[in-house]
């Protein structure tokens, strides 16, 4: 299996002054959209150019929060994929206040098509306050185990997710969680590529932002 990490563009959260104004579901900036598209493009580009996926991607993934649904947009129209929605690759939540994240009918009318999975009810897919760290390092297990138990196979999957639940899943897929020595950093829309086989992990690369000029980095 090739996998293929990718963080959400640039989010109205990350371009606040006031950590106090944090939002619970944020949506993408005009420049995280821009990012959005490029990144499609870049999956997308002609063999001439050097690109993520020679062999292209068989399936993608997204989490239910709205900035990875919003990057996951482009990319599914540029691939001709229909995105499924996982729950358990949502980020961390620091906020206190309890929010139900976005609700399905909401979710289908803004992505129509999305496959969404029966978590996601029309209250929304999450009931609870802030999460523990320790808490997304058990879904990033979950989901690696989840990930091994494919294998073996010729499948390429993308994962459009979020900063610390990457930096998480690729710990719990090298064995190394818990872990607070080591950071697996992902500018937005930086995308890392693994390969999971019978004989282990292979690393092809990490946090590749090829398709993102300069100003356009965040």
């Amino acid at each position: 299996m090739e996998l293929y990490l990718i963080r959400h563009a640039q989010s109205t959260n990350q371009t606040l002054e006031d950590r106090d104004d944090i939002v619970f579901d944020p949506r993408l900036t005009d420049l995280g959209e821009c990012q959005a598209v490029l990144l499609a493009e870049y999956f997308t580009a002609d063999k001439e150019r050097v690109r993520f996926a020679e062999s292209g991607i068989d399936r993608l993934v997204c989490s239910p929060m709205w900035r990875a649904l919003q990057t996951t947009h482009p990319l599914a129209e540029a691939l001709n994929l229909t995105p499924e929605v996982w729950v358990e690759v949502h980020e961390q939540v620091l906020t206190t206040d309890v929010h139900p994240g976005a609700a399905r009918d909401e979710i289908l009318s803004a992505f129509p098509g999305y496959r969404l999975p029966d978590q996601i009810t029309d209250h929304g897919w999450w009931q609870q306050g802030s999460e523990e760290a320790s808490a997304v390092m058990e879904r990033a297990i979950r989901v690696a185990a989840d990930l091994w138990q494919q294998v073996p196979n010729d499948e390429s999957l993308a994962i459009v997710s979020h900063v610390r639940f990457i930096d998480s899943l690729l710990k719990a897929l090298l064995n190394q969680l818990p872990s607070k020595e080591r950071w697996f950093h992902h500018g937005n829309t930086g995308v890392s590529r693994v390969a999971l086989s019978e004989r282990g992990i292979e690393i092809r690369y990490i946090n590749r932002i090829a398709h993102l000029p300069p100003h356009l980095t965040s």
